[in-house]
């Protein structure tokens, strides 16, 4: 591969993006792959969205800033098509992919298998196969129907079908499908991703996408930290010619430069600011009552040791769920969509070294964790975070030599599509799950014709899979009159 970028020719079409996070570099890589010359636009001095890493508690100990895990992002179509892997990217995989602790010291064991997962399920075994064993088989001819728009027709209908009925379920009715406490209580941890009451209707849709992709190809890392993602899709960016100029706030579209094509990696309030009355009414009026999701509380942990958990699965998990039994995690998730703070709230830990050890330091490892919380909490939920921790790893707190927190208002700060630290871009709720921002045929115009959405509040939503991204440059392609992106 020739280490020169290419160079877009004189007289090729235009494009702005505004936003460098995997789904706005996403987004130009596959423009400016296609001949468009393409500029990226990004408020931060650095690029990566929720995708970024950073060393602030130890020097050389990696931290990801939100975006951690990525079974979605591993088993997208448009990242696998560009590949990263040429650019630097290197997924690495833990031993064991997730694990749920329970009260008696035993944990539920997600494991790459399906066989192996269910085998560990007891009575629930059969019906964990059946559940999930079909679509994981045929998940590459799957993907891309289950990680684009819903309002269209898909590639394999039958096979979308046969993945798709059970997701229109209410997460806990699904739930009933297992006996045992221990698989109820990991499918309710997996489903509680969507940051939903686990009894609404779709609300087992994310669950199955998350554990379909994740049997198909693992709970992956990124080595060196989640910015390897965006870096990997900025170099490819780069080598097709396009560029990408950080610290440049876009609040009004005036201040844009010329271009056939603009695309926004923008929560939808901020596109209706930007583009003010030029925006259809309809449209502004849809991006204004967008609704938001409950908020994520962080912190990050130096731990030296590892942290001592009671359950041996979880000392070799990547990612560990705290929430207890199947009841518990509903009442929680209930709690935070109402706007009420959980005494126990769900609590994710993610223990990326296990797989990637380049992010440690010495004995001392980073521990990412997060509980949800509603949206816009001004509280401190750094105990209860604690807390659980200390109910499933007695001593842990003992280990701790380094904390840091970041609270809904630090997500909003560092990244405005995080309003109110609703880190996926919007409630997932059935209109928006279903639709995006605006209900559409095309979920990523704006109805400003050469203006397009490509946030995670599109189509298929929250992740660094960079889909929503490349949704949304397969319509600007086609408004320019160039060839589709390859599949």
């Amino acid at each position: 591969m020739s280490s020169t970028p290419r160079r877009p020719a004189a007289s090729a079409p235009t494009a702005v993006v505004v936003g460098a996070g995997p789904n706005g570099l996403a987004a130009a890589a596959l423009l400016a792959e296609a001949g468009v010359d393409t500029t990226v636009l990004e408020a931060a001095d650095t690029i990566g969205g929720g995708t970024r890493t950073d060393e602030a508690i130890l020097p050389g100990l990696l931290h990801d800033h939100c975006s951690a895990v990525h079974p979605l992002a591993v088993a997208s179509p448009v990242l696998r098509r560009l590949r990263l892997d040429r650019h630097g990217l290197r997924w690495r995989l833990p031993e064991i992919d997730c694990a749920h602790p329970l009260d008696d010291g035993t944990a539920a064991v997600l494991h790459r298998s399906v066989d192996a997962t269910a085998d560990g399920l007891g009575a629930d075994a059969a019906r964990y196969r059946a559940l999930l064993a079909p679509s994981v088989r045929r998940w590459e001819e799957l993907s891309t129907d289950v990680m684009g728009p819903l309002l269209r027709f898909p590639g394999h209908p039958l096979l979308l079908a046969r993945f798709g009925l059970p997701t229109v379920l209410p997460a806990a009715v699904l739930a009933r499908l297992f006996r045992t406490p221990g698989a109820r209580a990991l499918w309710a941890g997996v489903a509680a991703h969507a940051y939903r009451p686990l009894t609404d209707p779709l609300s087992s849709a994310i669950g199955l996408g998350i554990l379909t992709a994740g049997h198909a190809a693992g709970w992956a890392v990124a080595e060196g930290g989640s910015r390897a993602v965006t870096d990997a899709l900025a170099a490819v960016l780069r080598g097709h010619g396009g560029r990408i100029e950080t610290g440049v706030r876009v609040t009004d579209h005036r201040q844009l430069p010329p271009a056939d094509v603009t695309l926004l990696d923008l929560d939808p309030a901020q596109a209706a600011r930007i583009y003010g009355d030029r925006l259809p009414s309809r449209t502004a009026a849809a991006y204004r009552r967008f609704r938001r999701g409950p908020g994520a509380f962080k912190v990050d942990l130096a731990v030296e040791g590892g942290v001592p958990w009671r359950a041996e699965a979880a000392r070799r998990a990547g990612t560990v769920h705290l929430g207890g039994p199947f009841a518990e995690i509903v009442r929680a998730e209930r709690a935070v969509t109402d706007g009420r703070m959980p005494e126990r709230p769900f609590v994710l830990v993610g223990q990326q070294y296990l797989a990637d050890p380049t992010r440690s330091v010495g004995d001392v490892h980073p521990v990412w964790t997060y509980a949800h919380v509603p949206h816009g909490y001004d509280g401190d939920a750094t105990d209860a975070i604690l807390a659980r921790l200390e109910q499933f790893a007695p001593g842990v707190r003992d280990r701790i030599v380094g904390l840091r927190v970041t609270r809904p208002a630090d997500f909003a700060a560092a990244n405005p599509n995080f309003a109110g630290g609703d880190i996926l871009t919007g409630a997932k709720t059935v209109p928006q799950l279903v639709l995006g921002a605006r209900p559409a045929l095309d979920p990523y115009a704006t109805g400003l014709p050469g203006v397009y959405l490509c946030s995670a509040a599109t189509p298929p939503g929250p992740g660094a899979h960079g889909m929503s991204g490349a949704g949304a440059a397969t319509t600007a392609l086609r408004h320019l009159g160039l060839r589709k992106p390859r599949d």
